[in-house]
């Protein structure tokens, strides 16, 4: 009787319950949940393997495990390829059980979509498929660029996206390599400001925007609200938030300073 009750409680009651939940109804500790990489391993996606991305991605997004929140992810996979793609996007569905995954990509991949995980058919640089995307499911907590890897779509991407989302957002732009490759519209010139990583670079300056000294600088959006720049091998991570803390220049520069106030007087 009492195993047939277990039975019972296992089929109707657990599919209802989070995984920490169902673990302290039974009395035991947090159940060992597979960890991204494993999950990565199972569903077959290239974020572990062929690149080494998921330990980055556990470490920014594990606090977001059990929590509902909507994850957009820009490219599915599979190009034109039918009924190929979509492994990213499960893994994400296996590892937030509660968060809605979205998954934009310039071809149809209606073939993946399943409770919690749609695809939209779109192009990433255009912004009224972005907007539609916010207004249809929400503004995302975590976006995930793995779409074209040009830079001009990425910064367009970017440029529309990044605004709307709230504080404590995760912004995450994949395949930084090409960059470096004029095939891609990257370019062998590293110093190059039109690339992927010649807005990454702007961005970590812009985390000291308050440190400068030209007087007439006016600090851009992202100088004010992208809080941290983490870089990994062909993986940027961004964190959303204020990034106002002040400078104590005028404190050690006094003699710049000083100069400035004489001569204002």
């Amino acid at each position: 009787m009492i195993e047939r009750l277990k039975g019972l409680a296992v089929r109707h009651v657990k599919p209802h319950l989070s995984d920490d939940t169902w673990a302290r109804l039974r009395g035991g500790t947090d159940p060992v949940r597979p960890d991204l990489t494993e999950i990565a391993r199972r569903t077959g996606t290239d974020k572990w393997g062929l690149h080494f991305y998921t330990p980055h991605y556990e470490r920014h997004l594990a606090h977001l495990r059990d929590e509902e929140f909507v994850l957009l992810e820009i490219g599915v996979g599979g190009y034109a390829r039918s009924g190929q793609g979509g492994g990213s996007l499960r893994m994400w569905r296996r590892y937030f059980r509660q968060a809605q995954v979205v998954g934009l990509d310039i071809e149809d991949k209606s073939f993946v979509d399943r409770p919690r995980m749609t695809t939209v058919q779109g192009d990433q640089s255009d912004p009224a498929v972005l907007e539609s995307i916010v207004e249809r499911f929400g503004v995302p907590r975590v976006v995930i660029d793995d779409g074209s890897h040009r830079p001009e779509h990425v910064k367009a991407t970017f440029d529309v996206l990044f605004p709307l989302l709230p504080s404590g957002a995760i912004y995450a732009i994949e395949d930084t390599q090409t960059s470096y490759w004029p095939e891609f519209g990257g370019s062998e010139d590293r110093d190059s400001p039109d690339t992927t990583m010649g807005l990454v670079k702007r961005l970590v300056d812009g985390l000291n925007h308050e440190e400068f000294l030209d007087p007439d600088y006016t600090a851009t959006y992202t100088d004010t609200h992208v809080r941290a720049v983490h870089c990994y091998h062909n993986l940027v991570v961004l964190e959303k938030g204020e990034n106002l803390e002040g400078s104590n220049k005028r404190s050690v520069l006094r003699k710049r300073y000083g100069r400035a106030s004489a001569a204002e007087r």
